[in-house]
């Protein structure tokens, strides 16, 4: 029996991005063994997003299908799709991505061995304008810029990173036992919320699934210019440290804490702030260390405030 594997493509509002998207899809082609679906997950969009799904299904020859759901937010888009599909392996991209040709072929040789729960790969940013100096290299991140070497990798202790939503593919047995994703975490369309993939991370590294990260599982990921601002990026670590505390709610760290929280954030935010001033002499011309410390001072602003004060939005 060949493997059935559903890309879930989540969207909102950025049909012209989603066409990219779903021609790259299109393009890539399937290994012998390997069923593939598309399900595009529309979170409310109002910009023609249904009826550009509506011209791209031909194409697709039915493989391609369209599911609604009105609720605001990232993770309740994805619980909808995951809910109203099926097939055995499941996949989430984002819609400003774009998958590499050989996409459906390194899933189909790694999900050959049944030990495999889960893999993830690659974020590689395609700029609409140039990369700026000041953009700190461990901040790339803020614009879903993702590389962990060229090694296969188990996600473990040692691993320098996690799995990331916007380029993952999972068991379906695997995902249903660890729970969906999130829906107190997650992007809407007012706030940078961006904790789900973390969450549901540490849930598949809790319960002992086994998953690696796999260099040749390449998406490119859109960079556009309205990104590449101290603004957002000020505003993204602000929203991110808002995530981690909502997280730290549930599940502490086993490290020491201060006033609620890991002591080892006060501990970076004050090497934060010494680089930020350090940046403000007439000597200084390392712009990306600079900011990067500011970005510290504002992410431990951001978690203090998530741990002790926010309320996440209602979804349902």
């Amino acid at each position: 029996m060949p493997m059935r594997l559903t890309v879930i493509v989540t969207t909102y509002n950025r049909k012209e991005l989603l066409d990219r998207n779903l021609a790259s899809l299109l393009a890539a082609p399937i290994p012998a063994g390997l069923e593939v679906r598309v399900a595009v997950a529309d979170n409310n969009s109002n910009d023609g997003t249904a009826e550009l799904v509506t011209e791209w299904q031909p194409r697709f020859t039915g493989r391609l299908d369209y599911i609604f759901e009105p609720v605001q937010g990232k993770s309740k888009a994805l619980n909808t799709a995951i809910a109203a599909t099926d097939s055995d392996l499941v996949a989430t991209i984002d819609d400003d991505e774009e998958i590499e040709t050989t996409w459906f072929q390194t899933i189909a040789e790694n999900f050959t061995d049944p030990s495999v729960d889960y893999i993830g790969g690659p974020c590689l940013p395609r700029w609409e304008a140039e990369s700026p100096d000041w953009l700190p290299q461990n901040y790339r991140g803020v614009v879903g810029w993702v590389e962990s070497g060229s090694q296969r990798l188990p996600f473990d202790d040692d691993f320098p990173g996690m799995l990331m939503g916007g380029n993952a593919v999972m068991r379906r047995a695997t995902l249903e036992r660890v729970g969906g994703f999130s829906t107190a975490l997650g992007r809407t369309d007012t706030r940078l919320l961006s904790g789900e993939d973390e969450d549901l991370y540490q849930r598949l590294r809790d319960t002992g699934a086994r998953g690696y990260f796999v260099p040749e599982l390449i998406i490119h990921h859109f960079v556009p210019r309205a990104r590449l601002t101290r603004r957002y990026f000020r505003r993204w670590c602000f929203w991110r440290g808002v995530s981690q505390g909502l997280m730290d709610r549930d599940r502490q760290a086993p490290v020491k804490y201060l006033l609620g929280i890991p002591r080892w954030l006060f501990g970076t935010a004050a090497r934060g702030a010494w680089a930020k001033l350090k940046g403000l002499l007439p000597t200084s011309v390392d712009q990306a260390r600079t900011f990067g410390g500011e970005l510290d001072v504002i992410t431990l602003m951001g978690f203090f405030y998530g741990k002790h004060w926010y309320r996440p939005e209602r979804t349902s």
